[in-house]
């Protein structure tokens, strides 16, 4: 991975998963922190679902670590997929809130997600076409 045309990918995910890890870490440490952003209050017991959804930003944040360190351009390949379907994946689930009327300000949730996404998406695909 040290070489010069995946060191814009090694950053991304070592970035990525650094966030992540952050992510989990405030659903666990504060579970309302998040929902309060877009005017959602969690019921008594709630914050259960905060800390299901911290394991899965734990789980990434693992795997961006791992491809980071991948030497297989497949392995990679993989890793990068998956981190794209599961910002997608959010995103179409964030875009269903926002039609069901939660607040606006989720928006700048699913902009985000579709940077991250087009990043992963320029810089994975440039090292499986330069690997393969």
């Amino acid at each position: 991975m040290a070489e010069p045309r995946n060191r814009a990918l090694y950053l991304l995910l070592v970035i990525h998963g650094c966030i992540t890890l952050a992510a989990g870490a405030v659903l666990v440490a504060a579970p309302g922190a998040i929902p309060s952003f877009v005017d959602v209050e969690l019921a008594p017991g709630g914050f259960v679902v905060c800390y299901f959804l911290a394991g899965a930003e734990f789980s990434i944040a693992f795997l961006s670590f791992y491809a980071a360190r991948c030497r297989e351009a497949e392995s990679l390949h993989l890793a990068v997929l998956t981190i794209i379907v599961f910002h997608a994946a959010t995103a179409l689930l964030e875009l269903y809130a926002l039609r069901r009327g939660i607040d606006v300000r989720l928006w700048s949730n699913v902009a985000l997600r579709a940077i991250v996404i087009a990043l992963f998406a320029y810089y994975g695909a440039r090292v499986s076409m330069a690997e393969s």
